[in-house]
């Protein structure tokens, strides 16, 4: 009897240790998962950009090449990298020029403005029209947006959501890839690094764009000015692709698309290059095919406003800025 209660006393004495064990196991457990959960979370918030238009960050300023067009030139990304550990919030800047002129230091003051913001921008060269015309600077434009992509996170960028800046034609460039984002023309040029990387845009910022080329031809043939009229000519060969390349045309034509990107319109009240009428109009059109778009008129001011220092380049900058501080909610 007494080796039975002995025995008996031993097997409470393992079954005790066992519920002891097993208890710590499972603690143990949840505490590695609830850890494991931090730091998927942590690790997760660290990696969405947050964006305060009015911080002020040094930046670094490098360039590289991006591509060779088929004329042979090397096109160049200046790159503003804010100084930082990021992610920041990416933009990819399309210079203007009438298609025939300039390069990516067009909108440098601009530019600089915004990555010190904490912005990571990336001014691009595109292609002119006397090398190659339409749609040629378009493909150098869809591959910089691949290209930005595979490269951001190697500058402290978002990778994910890429924002597009555009003055003049540039904007008239952006206004075609946010109309036709999946045109296998404009996604000619394979981005052999990362073939699958899609050339989606987040939203678009465009000062003066050529929102109806045929419109700004007819004013200028209108106002006599041979040297615009010649570039419409030199850039969109043949002559009527400048309807088919139309991005009032388009949304006029219903052509179909997918979810419109957040746009920012800013033009001056004075300009006589794109008239404002034709910038009220592609508005309107923006609208009624569904995309959000904000119109903001500045006044006394032309075109190329923001060539001059003025309180109105400021705000047109504090404008750029704000616009995408609403595309990252805190």
């Amino acid at each position: 009897m007494t080796q039975l209660i002995s025995n008996q006393n031993s097997f409470d004495s393992l079954s005790s240790k066992w519920l002891f064990l097993k208890a710590s196991l499972l603690a143990l457990t949840s505490s590695l998962l609830f850890i494991n959960l931090s730091h998927a979370q942590s690790t997760a918030s660290e990696s969405v950009p947050h964006y305060n238009p009015k911080a002020n960050f040094e930046i670094k300023i490098t360039e590289i090449p991006y591509r060779t067009n088929a004329s042979g030139r090397v096109l160049k990304a200046r790159i503003y990298e804010p100084v930082g550990k990021g992610p920041f919030p990416t933009m990819v800047d399309f210079h203007g020029g009438a298609w025939n002129n300039k390069d990516r230091f067009a909108e440098e003051p601009m530019d600089r403005a915004i990555a010190k913001s904490g912005v990571l921008v990336v001014a691009v060269d595109l292609t002119l029209a006397g090398d190659a015309p339409y749609p040629a600077n378009v493909q150098d434009a869809s591959y910089a947006i691949r290209w930005v992509k595979h490269h951001a996170p190697q500058w402290h960028g978002d990778s994910k959501k890429i924002g597009i800046y555009g003055s003049s034609s540039g904007g008239h460039v952006a206004q075609l890839l946010a109309l036709r984002p999946n045109d296998p023309r404009y996604n000619a040029i394979v981005l052999e690094q990362n073939p699958k990387i899609d050339t989606s845009i987040a939203y678009v910022a465009t000062r003066s764009p050529i929102s109806d080329p045929f419109g700004r031809f007819a004013n200028a043939t209108r106002l006599k000015r041979d040297r615009m009229i010649n570039n419409h000519y030199t850039y969109f060969k043949p002559f009527e692709t400048i309807h088919e390349a139309n991005p009032q045309e388009i949304l006029d034509r219903n052509e179909p698309h997918g979810k419109l990107p957040p746009f920012l319109l800013m033009y001056g009240d004075l300009d006589d290059n794109v008239l404002p009428v034709l910038q009220e109009k592609f508005t309107a059109a923006y609208r009624r095919a569904g995309g959000e778009i904000q119109l903001r008129e500045f006044k006394d001011s032309e075109h190329e406003w923001v060539a001059k220092e003025s309180a109105q380049t400021d705000l047109a900058r504090a404008t750029v800025k704000a616009f995408i501080a609403k595309q990252y909610p805190r």
